[in-house]
């Protein structure tokens, strides 16, 4: 099973709101999701960024490949250096 940490949009039309989570590669973006790390909300200024480090390093550790989204915005919050590779 390949496992992408990648975004789940929520929120109302025009007003999004992204959560951060773990999920199987072939479920569709909103739909069913493994683990819940954190949440994106690019309507605030400065844009608000959440993420629960130590679980993000572990789904890291057991193989989760993040989306190119997801890794930009582990290098705005600062995790890169402190993640697995």
């Amino acid at each position: 099973m390949a496992v992408k940490i990648r975004l789940r949009r929520m929120g109302a039309k025009k007003a999004p709101f992204y959560r951060v989570v773990v999920a199987d590669s072939r479920s569709p973006r909103d739909g069913r999701f493994i683990d819940e790390i954190g949440y994106y909300n690019p309507t605030t200024e400065p844009a608000t960024i959440k993420l629960d480090e130590e679980k993000a390093d572990q789904w890291m550790k057991n193989g989760a490949q993040p989306t190119d989204i997801v890794k930009k915005l582990f290098e705005k919050a600062g995790l890169n250096d402190k993640l697995t590779k």
